[in-house]
């Protein structure tokens, strides 16, 4: 039997990042189910980094985590971690331009916030747009594509510098309390740990997780979100200004989204479609809606794909994160339902977390209270 101070259940983006930091100041394992990390929604993502993005607290999270990067690629020895790319929204008829005059104004004066501009700018950044057919515009200058690989992998190798421990391929399987902690089987072998406090950040498994702890659910919903590589006949009409790649493009209301990817186009219907936790498939129809959608507003000639993936995003029902512990179950803290957020929002909210589990103090840059994304919060 092993004694450890937190054992981490999960080896995505959200326990990757918190393991590291709690490894600052304790003994730590991450314990995932699967026999390589970060095979489900870390490996899926469109991986941006688009400030404005979500609610207030995600939002202000996002704000954090932008300079955050930049030092967490130094800290950690990593490549850089963001690659600049403009976020252009665009509306295409009267209804979705009210809608993004609402968006625009109710994020006024925050940092990052998206800036309206006329539709001849948004033609002018991206030339892949069909002439005439955007009705209103707004631009995030800030945002960027985020190496999502690279800075997972950075936090699991600063994990280990840190002394803590990694196990794939181990699922739990007995999960309960014991003493004044918990007592964790997990492993092939069916290996027992005891462990002062147990970390939730399992993803779309985590209601599941705290099921088998005989904890409260949270009421996380995943959601499937699919995503194609599409073919362009004619790349050259994929230049942005000056020869540069164009901008990330978001339907307003959102309902796709395109970017540039070599010389073929990521495309997304912006999907949500409930589902339980498995390892999810693309379907085809929604590949279909995506590459119908895209091409309306772009007239670039698509008509196949050559490959596509679908993802899940989970959320509770008021679509924040939910990073505490029920008062009821001291010692059993969640990190979960970023939604799609996860690795935008990462490097604050796993510092958040960790201030969170420890008591320690909070972050100065997270505008948060400490009791903001608890379960059962008001």
């Amino acid at each position: 039997m092993t004694s450890i101070d937190v054992v981490v259940v999960g080896g995505g983006i959200a326990g990757a990042s918190i393991a590291y930091e709690l490894a600052a100041s304790r003994s730590v394992l991450l314990v995932e189910a699967e026999t390589a990390l970060a095979r489900h929604s870390t490996a899926r993502s469109a991986a941006t980094y688009v400030p404005g993005h979500g609610a207030a607290p995600v939002r202000a999270l996002i704000a954090a985590s932008g300079p955050r990067f930049a030092r967490l690629a130094a800290e950690l020895d990593a490549p850089p971690l963001l690659a600049p790319r403009a976020v252009l929204h665009a509306a295409f008829d009267a209804d979705g331009a009210a809608d993004l005059a609402d968006y625009v104004a109710g994020q006024a004066g925050e940092p990052g916030a998206p800036l309206a501009i006329d539709p001849a700018e948004a033609h002018r950044r991206c030339p892949a747009l069909r002439p005439g057919s955007v009705a209103a515009a707004a631009v995030v200058e800030d945002a960027a594509d985020v190496d999502a690989e690279a800075l997972h992998q950075a936090y699991v190798r600063g994990l280990v510098r840190r002394g803590g421990q990694v196990r794939a391929g181990s699922p739990v399987t007995g999960l309960r309390p014991s003493g004044s902690g918990w007592r964790v089987q997990a492993g092939p072998d069916g290996e027992v740990v005891d462990a002062a406090e147990v970390v939730d950040a399992a993803g779309a498994w985590a209601d599941e997780v705290a099921a088998l702890a005989g904890v409260p659910r949270i009421g996380l919903t995943p959601y499937r979100r699919t995503i194609a590589l599409a073919r362009v006949p004619d790349p050259s009409r994929m230049r942005g200004p000056d020869g540069s790649r164009l901008p990330m493009v978001v339907g307003t209301p959102e309902s796709f989204y395109f970017k540039q990817e070599g010389d073929g186009l990521l495309v997304s219907p912006a999907d949500e479609t409930p589902v339980a936790p498995h390892d999810v498939r693309p379907d085809d129809l929604d590949v279909a809606i995506a590459m119908e959608r895209v091409e309306a507003v772009t007239g670039l000639g698509l008509r196949s794909v050559r490959t596509a993936w679908a993802g899940l995003r989970s959320f509770v029902p008021d679509r924040l994160p939910v990073v505490g512990a029920w008062p009821e179950h001291p010692g059993f803290w969640f990190c979960a339902g970023q939604g799609g957020s996860g690795i935008e929002s990462a490097p604050a909210l796993a510092a958040f977390a960790a201030a969170v589990v420890t008591g320690g103090a909070l972050p100065p840059d997270v505008p948060l209270e400490r009791t903001a994304l608890a379960p059962g919060r008001g």
